[in-house]
Formats: structure tokens, C-alpha cells, sequence
């Protein structure tokens, strides 16, 4: 009987261990590549190797370091709304873009569209999780491979629309971003405290269009 019960306890261990477990709140850092064109590579310096999304609910959050400005951005994956919070302390300058459906389709427009997205049966542990290789390709005659894991659920939609066909959580994909064909791969996934998020514009920031933000880089005054 003692026996029994052990290993009773020992196989329920090992189901609930990899039982799918959701989470609400916390942060996903990925470790990034990309494969930039001839065009692409007087930016390579300015592109981060790794990046850490925080996430509540439907919400998540990116803080960007780019020389003296601090860029976050907020993405509704939801209602695939965003808003930019550009920090420029010696300039003394506040500002926030808010991002409409239509400005994210308008700003996607070019970018491949993915589809056919397949599960191989191919397995193997991604860190702690199991995860399965899906194929899928573009409109624009590209293929590519991604990982996903039903060890873990996260909000839906994080990984984008784009990847809505897939079951469970991504772990390593690739997609276009601003042009740039960039792989993402999940280094570390945490339940923690992230606090609330919100597209509402906080208190002190001046609200511009993205055409006024490129033309302040450009020198183009106020």
C-alpha cells in the first residue's frame, strides 16, 4: 500500500508539473536576431539583443534605452491599440502618440502576412517547457519555423494577431518589425507583480502624431 500511494504520488507529480499554467501577470524576456538587408545595417548598432515585455492581462509594456530618451510602449492586444511615452530629460521633452487599430494596420500594411501554420509532431524541451515545431509562410513567398508550448498559457494575443492560429504560448518566432525580419526567442518566462497598465496618456505629456515625432528627429523645430 505504501508502495502504491508513492507512486501514486510520484506519476500525479509529473502530470501536474507540466500541466498548463496561465498566467495573468508577469514578464517575458526574449533574446532577438535579425537578418538585416544591405539597407538595414547602418542600424544594426542601435537594435537590442534582448528585450523584457512586461505584461497585465490584455496589456503589455516595453522600455526602450536609445542614447538620452527613454521610449515605452504600450500595446492593447485586445483591441490592437498602443500608445508611445517618449522621455527626452535634456531636452525637457514629454511626449505620447497614441496608436489607433488603423495606425497599426496602416504601419503593418507592408509587412508580409503569415498563414498555414502547422504543427510538425517534432518536440523538445525549450528551457523547462515541452514544445512543438510549427511551419507557416508569407504572402510573399517566405517560409518559416516557430516553437510553442502548451506547458503555459499567456494573454491571448501576445505574440500578436498574427499568431492567433497557434495553440499555446510562442517560444521562438519570426516576424517583421518596422521592416526588420527579427527572431524572438523566450529566455525567461515569470509570474511577478507587474502593477496596472494603461493606454491612458499620464499627467505632463504632450500628445503628437508620429508625423510630428519624426519631423522633431529630423530637426524640424516644434
Amino acid at each position: 500500500m505504501k508502495t502504491g500511494v508513492l507512486a501514486a504520488i510520484l506519476i500525479s507529480s509529473a502530470i501536474y508539473a507540466h500541466a498548463q499554467k496561465k498566467i495573468t501577470e508577469g514578464s517575458v524576456t526574449y533574446t532577438m536576431d535579425y537578418a538585416l538587408t544591405a539597407e538595414q545595417e547602418a542600424m544594426a548598432a542601435q537594435l537590442p539583443s534582448e528585450t523584457k515585455v512586461k505584461f497585465n492581462g490584455p496589456i503589455s509594456k516595453i522600455e526602450i534605452e536609445q542614447g538620452p530618451a527613454t521610449i515605452t510602449v504600450f500595446r492593447d492586444a485586445a483591441s490592437n491599440t498602443g500608445l508611445l511615452l517618449i522621455d527626452v530629460p535634456v531636452a525637457q521633452w514629454q511626449y505620447a502618440v497614441k496608436q489607433t487599430k488603423e495606425d497599426q494596420d496602416k504601419a503593418n500594411a507592408s509587412a508580409p502576412k503569415f498563414s498555414d501554420f502547422k504543427a510538425t509532431g517534432e518536440k523538445k524541451m525549450m528551457g523547462a517547457y515541452n514544445a512543438e515545431k510549427y511551419t507557416y509562410k508569407d504572402d510573399k513567398g517566405g517560409t518559416y519555423e516557430l516553437w510553442a508550448t502548451t506547458d503555459v498559457e499567456l494573454p491571448a494575443g501576445f505574440s500578436g494577431q498574427e499568431f492567433k492560429d497557434v495553440k499555446g504560448a510562442i517560444l521562438k518566432f519570426t516576424r517583421f518589425q518596422q521592416g526588420v525580419k527579427t527572431t524572438l526567442t523566450a529566455k525567461n518566462i515569470t509570474e511577478e507583480k507587474v502593477g496596472p497598465l494603461t493606454l491612458e496618456v499620464p499627467k505632463g505629456y504632450e500628445v503628437k502624431t508620429m508625423e510630428e515625432i519624426m519631423a522633431l528627429q529630423r530637426g524640424g523645430g516644434e
